[in-house]
C-alpha cells in the first residue's frame, strides 16, 4: 500500500531488517511456487553461506496511535514546518522511536530505501534533531557518515570527533578518525586542532605534540587555534616555558592568541610564584591589545605575593587603581595577606579607609583574611573602635 507523506507515521512492531543490499533478489518467474524462498527469510551478508537465514517480518509504517506519549506528541507537533515531507517523516519516527523494541539503524535504513534522501535531507534531519537536543542525534550522525547518500566530508567527521572528544570518549573519536582515513579523507587543519585539544585534555601530551609536529611537516598553516591548543597542552603538561616560546613564535608571525591562552599562561606562572614569567605574559597581554582587568591583575599580584615581593604587590594594586580599574575581592585579599605577612597593620587600615572613601567594600575572601589576622593579634575590639573613629572623622571633615 502506498504511503501518504501527509500522514504522521510511527513504527509498530519495530523489528530489525538488513541493509537493502543484503536482501535476496526476488525469485525468477520460472521458479516453481513451492520452491520459492519466502520474502520474510533473509541472509546476512557478513555470515557464511551455510548459516541458516533469519526470518524477519517486513517493517511496517502506520499513523501515530494512542501508544505515543504526551511528550512525544508535543515534540512531533513542534517539528519545523519548513522541512520537506520526507524529512518530517523520519524525524517523527525518531521522536517516537522505542529503542527497547527496535533498532534505529534499520529505521534509517528503510528511510533511505523508501525516500532516497540526499545530503540536504540528512543535514535538515540532523539540524532538527540538534535543535530538539534529541538523545538519538549522535546515532543518526554515525549512521549518516557511512551512507553514500550523505556524501560525508572531512568536516562531518571532524564534528563527530570533536563531540566524542568533549565527552572524553577517546576510543570512539579514534575509531571515527580511522573510518575517515579509510574513506580516503585526509585530516585538515581543523581536524588536527580538535585532536590536539582532545589529547591535551586527556593528559596524552606526547600524542598532542606528535600531531602538532605533523602539522608543521605537512606545511599546513598554523593559526591561533592550533597554536593556542598546543600552548594549553604545554601548560597542562607543566611545560609553561615551552608554551611561552610558542607564544613568542606567534607574535613574530603577528598572530595573537585568545585571551584565555594568555590568562592560562599567566595563571601557571602565578601559581608557582614565577614573577618574572608572570610579568612577561602580563606585558604580552597589553601588546596583544587586550586590556587588563581586575582578574588579570590579581594573577600578577599573586605571582609577586607567592615570590615574597610584597612591595611589587602593592605597586600592581596602585597601578590598577590609577588606571581606573576597580579591584575585586581577590586583589584585596592578596594585598591584605601581604600586609599581614609583613605585619603592616597601619598600612592595611589605611587601605581599608581609602577603599571606603571610594565606595569599595571588601568581600568575603578579604574579610576572612582580615578577621583571622585581627584574631591572631587579639585586637578585634580595638580595631573596631579605630574604624569607628575614622568613620566619624570622615563624616565631619
Amino acid at each position: 500500500m502506498a504511503i501518504s507523506h501527509s500522514q504522521t507515521l510511527i513504527f509498530t512492531n519495530p523489528i530489525i531488517l538488513p541493509r537493502p543490499s543484503t536482501i535476496n533478489a526476488t525469485p525468477t518467474p520460472q521458479t516453481p511456487p513451492h520452491l520459492q524462498r519466502s520474502p520474510r527469510r533473509i541472509r546476512c551478508a557478513t555470515r557464511p553461506l551455510q548459516v541458516a537465514v533469519e526470518e524477519r517480518p517486513k517493517l511496517r509504517w502506520s499513523e501515530i496511535g494512542p501508544n505515543a506519549t504526551e511528550d512525544q506528541k508535543r515534540a512531533v507537533s513542534q517539528v519545523s514546518a519548513k522541512m520537506t515531507k520526507r524529512c518530517k517523516a523520519v524525524v517523527k519516527q525518531i521522536v517516537c522511536f522505542d529503542s527497547e523494541s527496535g533498532d534505529l539503524r534499520w529505521l534509517l535504513c528503510e528511510w533511505v530505501r523508501i525516500m532516497k534522501p540526499r545530503r540536504a535531507d540528512w543535514l535538515a534531519v540532523i539540524k532538527e534533531l540538534a535543535r530538539m537536543e534529541h538523545p538519538l542525534l549522535m546515532e543518526v550522525m554515525e549512521f549518516a557518515l557511512v551512507e553514500d547518500s550523505f556524501e560525508a566530508n572531512v568536516r562531518d567527521y571532524t564534528k563527530i570527533i570533536d563531540h566524542y572528544a568533549k565527552l572524553n570518549r577517546i576510543q570512539d573519536a579514534e575509531n571515527a578518525l580511522r573510518c575517515m582515513n579509510k574513506q580516503g579523507l585526509a585530516c585538515d587543519q581543523v581536524t588536527f586542532t580538535v585532536l590536539i585539544q582532545m589529547y591535551s585534555k586527556a593528559g596524552n601530551f606526547g600524542r598532542a605534540e606528535e600531531i602538532f609536529e605533523d602539522l608543521r611537516l605537512l606545511g599546513l598553516p598554523l593559526d591561533k587555534r592550533v597554536y593556542g591548543s598546543m600552548i594549553l597542552a604545554y601548560i597542562r603538561a607543566g611545560m609553561v616555558e615551552r608554551g611561552e616560546v610558542l607564544l613568542r613564535e606567534m607574535e613574530e608571525k603577528e598572530i595573537y592568541a585568545g585571551s584565555e591562552v594568555y590568562k592560562a599562561l599567566l595563571r601557571a606562572y602565578s601559581n608557582v610564584g614565577d614573577s618574572s614569567g608572570a610579568q612577561r605574559v602580563f606585558d604580552a597581554i597589553q601588546c596583544a591589545g587586550i586590556a587588563p582587568d581586575a582578574r588579570i591583575c590579581a594573577l600578577l599580584m599573586n605571582a609577586y605575593a607567592v615570590a615574597g615581593q610584597n612591595d611589587k604587590v602593592r605597586c600592581v594594586l596602585e597601578n590598577l587603581r590609577n588606571a581606573g580599574i576597580m579591584p575585586n575581592d581577590k586583589c584585596l585579599a592578596i594585598m591584605l595577606a601581604a600586609y599581614e605577612k609583613d605585619n603592616k597593620l597601619n598600612m592595611a587600615l589605611d587601605l581599608l579607609m581609602n577603599l571606603e572613601k571610594d565606595g569599595i567594600i571588601i568581600g568575603q575572601e578579604a574579610s576572612v583574611i582580615l578577621a583571622g589576622w585581627f584574631c591572631k593579634l587579639g585586637v578585634v575590639e580595638e580595631v573596631e573602635l579605630v574604624l569607628r573613629e575614622y568613620a566619624t572623622k570622615d563624616t565631619f571633615s
